[in-house]
């Protein structure tokens, strides 16, 4: 559970225009949470709030010092991507005459027109924001722990002017997908403020020096951003069977301790090239443990389908080609002996590196930087699913099972150079420049990133 907010108390700006621009990353879902900003105490000042309900349905509020609802504008769908950045722009204009042009909605570029709430503002509403001697607090409420889960960057808020969104990004002209503008030209007004612009600063990178504090929890740097998105663990991917397995650190953690199979995916798959991400397991689960490779986009979540890629598993051998990759077939289980290196144990404390070569149909591992398994050849295993004449895209996975009741928790580093919260104690050499890692990155290989799958 996040406890990381930030804060700051407003001097009196312009309460009826108004323009929030922020990119972010949910991890957490179906729990309710600030996202980003709540302005005000509840049943004490003014209030306004955009937050995600249990329903993960976006919702932009107002209330008045007593606590009754001055406005209420929700979009008529629910958020779940965990995988990929949004840009959210909440344009406020409570002098227009036509209620809907009070308060505007833009998620990547788009106006959200379909709507489940559609309360406006009153004409010439005056609200929380830039209110004198009000908190204005991101990531959370001031007087209630409704903490966001998940990631934040590049945050304006401006005082004074209502922007459409194009000012903060475009639409690539290649791919047509929105693209954030690092530095777009704005008027910030008295309480106009930018953080966490380069990094995990929160001191005003804008024009004024109105900074944050940090309120409680910690804010950690990472190099996933909207210009660069990197593989997480993929809470949506329902192992079998259902389990609530618990993520934390913005999907790069997770512990469960249940008998029956435990799966999970990475968000990102690739259908070639070269790839390298750590993995830290930090406690062991005394059964069955395995980190490895898996095809991101053949998963039958509904049924037990063992393992269709490539492991090491808790006593260090080498498996692969479980499941034949053209549907669920139990009798199509495929082990491989252990590598010809002998068996590998790892513990707790070891830092595993997990190299794979799509191209070549190859696996590589180190432990602790040292190399131990060298360009492992699975070619010949005719019903692994990560075979590059599968056709599936492949990412990072792992796979454990507890049968005494403890648990298991590992921490993955995709690129963020974090285990947990935790930095990386020295990077080591990555030629591509893409994320950063404990120790040195293979030639050739690259980060689970969308910058990665363009090397």
């Amino acid at each position: 559970m996040a406890t990381t907010y930030l804060t700051r108390t407003q001097t009196a700006g312009n309460r009826k225009t108004w323009t929030l621009s922020v990119w972010f990353k949910r991890s957490e879902l179906s729990v309710s949470h600030i996202m980003p900003w709540c302005a005000g105490t509840y049943e004490s000042t003014n209030l306004m709030q955009i937050y995600f309900p249990d329903t993960d349905i976006l919702n932009v509020q107002g209330y008045d010092s007593g606590g009754s609802l001055t406005f209420s504008v929700a979009p008529n769908r629910v958020f779940r991507d965990t995988s990929g950045w949004y840009h959210l722009v909440v344009a406020c204009d409570t002098t227009q005459g036509v209620a809907a042009d009070r308060l505007k909605i833009y998620i990547n570029g788009v106006e959200e027109t379909s709507l489940s709430a559609s309360s406006y503002p009153a004409e010439d509403l005056e609200t929380a924001v830039n209110e004198n001697s009000v908190p204005l607090v991101i990531g959370n409420r001031n007087t209630a722990s409704y903490y966001f889960g998940g990631l934040m960057s590049h945050l304006y808020v401006i005082d004074g002017l209502a922007y459409a969104p194009t000012v903060f990004g475009s639409t690539d002209s290649d791919t047509g997908e929105w693209v954030i503008n690092t530095s777009p030209s704005v008027t910030y007004g008295t309480n106009g403020v930018l953080i966490m612009k380069d990094g995990n600063t929160i001191t005003d990178q804008g024009d004024n020096s109105n900074d944050f504090t940090l309120g409680g929890g910690t804010l950690t740097a990472t190099e996933d951003c909207p210009d660069d998105v990197f593989s997480t663990l993929n809470p949506l991917q329902a192992p079998y069977p259902a389990q609530p397995n618990e993520f934390a650190n913005g999907n790069t953690s997770y512990q469960g301790n249940y008998a029956d199979w435990q799966r999970l995916y990475g968000t990102i798959g690739a259908y070639k090239g070269k790839f390298y991400y750590e993995c830290k397991i930090t406690a062991i689960a005394s059964y069955n443990n395995r980190v490895g490779w898996d095809s991101i986009d053949h998963i039958n979540p509904g049924a037990d389908n063992y393992y269709s890629g490539l492991t090491i598993d808790g006593e260090g051998k080498l498996r692969g080609g479980i499941l034949d990759y053209s549907g669920y077939d139990p009798d199509a289980v495929q082990m491989t002996a252990a590598y010809s290196g002998g068996n590998l144990s790892f513990t707790a404390s070891d830092i595993l590196g997990m190299a794979l070569d799509r191209d070549n149909n190859t696996f590589s591992l180190y432990k602790n930087g040292s190399l131990e398994v060298d360009a492992y050849s699975f070619a010949s295993a005719s019903n692994c699913s990560i075979l590059l004449s599968k056709g599936f895209a492949v990412g990072p996975s792992v796979n454990f099972q507890s049968t005494s009741g403890d648990t298991q928790t590992a921490q993955f580093n995709f690129g963020n150079g974090y285990f947990g919260t935790t930095a990386i104690s020295s990077a080591g050499t990555n030629a591509s420049g893409i994320g950063l890692f404990e120790y040195d990155v293979p030639a050739g290989y690259t980060a689970f990133s969308t910058k990665g799958l363009q090397e």
